[in-house]
């Protein structure tokens, strides 16, 4: 039987790893370690109570002394880092936590990883550390091209920057004491159990409610979106398969500005709601973001030519799936933007 150690795992993409995981595989045990801070929500992972193939533990991936006690209590085959800090916005305004979690919590579990795998001057049988990272630590595009796994890093924020010097680390590893590796980077994810700062479900959220939509700059920012459901594939594609060292860029060739994300948002609730109070006056346009990436598109021809990966769901089909979910699960977006969340809010956009 394969064991785990996922963190992050009550987070956006953890969570619907967890899902996909105990759905494809029977013989398996997941050890989920989440901080459960702001993103970090048990919510997330109801569906799986009760299940004893996942056993969840509250903690910090900068805990040495815990993180090293789960390595020596489940001998894991796999660490599969979800853990990160992930908004720009966030780590524009406050920098530091970004590199203590994203950096620091990254080198803490490659450096637990390596003691409890490198015995008598040799590797464990079996044993891998995925990373997953994303796009942004390339930078941005033009018009043209796409990112590739032999693109230069080009981090253009703290976050993107914090990520990038976690992958770093992650092939100091490999190259300095040959830890077996992977590093897969993904485009925009969207989905389910998504937490409403980032576009998609802040989108759904404020149209279903009547309230300003706050779309940087000229809204001409593309992103290359992908179903999060492809991307937890992927994932579990690169750490059975994988060849060791190399790097896995993950994307969906669905790029699309943020105004169309927006509008369509607006589209499709308007019609399902039959609200007329929904519509493209909802659309506030506001101070772009500091030092906002223009646009980001992957070329994910190496994961398709060595795995066969391919990306399943369409844009068209994916965000209807996704706002599917965010309607019929209105109890959970109620409960995850009280609170703490309506401050943030105000902070970022009130004065723009």
């Amino acid at each position: 039987m394969k064991r785990y150690l996922i963190t992050g795992c009550a987070g956006f993409i953890g969570s619907n790893f967890v899902y996909y995981m105990l759905n494809k595989y029977k013989e398996i045990q997941l050890v989920n370690l989440d901080k459960l801070t702001y993103a970090g929500n048990l919510e997330n992972l109801k569906g799986v109570e009760g299940d004893e193939r996942h056993i969840f533990v509250q903690g910090d991936i900068c805990d040495r002394e815990l993180v090293s006690s789960l390595f020596e209590k489940y001998d894991f085959d796999y660490v599969i880092n979800f853990a990160a800090e992930s908004h720009v916005d966030r780590s524009i305004t406050n920098p530091e936590i970004f590199v203590e979690t994203n950096v620091l919590g990254t080198v803490n579990l490659l450096q637990c990883a390596k003691n409890a795998w490198f015995k008598d001057g040799k590797w464990a049988e079996g044993k891998k550390y995925i990373q997953v990272s994303t796009d942004e630590v390339y930078g941005s595009l033009g018009e043209e091209g796409y990112f590739m796994e032999t693109t230069p890093l080009c981090p253009h924020s703290p976050y993107s920057s914090s990520k990038a010097s976690a992958d770093m680390f992650v092939m100091a590893f490999h190259d300095t004491y040959g830890m077996p590796v992977n590093i897969t980077r993904c485009s925009n994810n969207y989905g389910p159990y998504q937490f409403p700062e980032k576009l998609i479900p802040l989108m759904i959220n404020n149209v279903k409610n009547h309230k300003q939509l706050p779309v940087y700059g000229d809204g001409m920012n593309v992103r290359d979106w992908l179903y999060v459901e492809d991307h937890c594939k992927a994932i579990d594609m690169v750490a059975e398969g994988g060849r060791d060292g190399e790097v896995y860029n993950v994307g969906g060739h669905n790029e699309r500005p943020n105004i169309f994300i927006v509008k369509t948002i607006i589209n499709q609730l308007h019609d399902r709601l039959k609200d007329e109070g929904i519509n493209e006056g909802l659309i506030k346009y506001v101070a772009d973001r500091l030092g906002h990436d223009r646009r980001y598109g992957i070329d994910p021809t190496k994961i398709k030519e060595e795995l066969g990966w391919y990306p399943e769901t369409t844009f068209e089909v994916g965000i209807v799936k996704t706002i599917d979910w965010y309607l019929a699960n209105e109890e959970w977006m109620n409960n995850v933007t009280s609170g703490n969340y309506q401050k943030y809010y105000e902070e970022m956009y009130k004065n723009k």
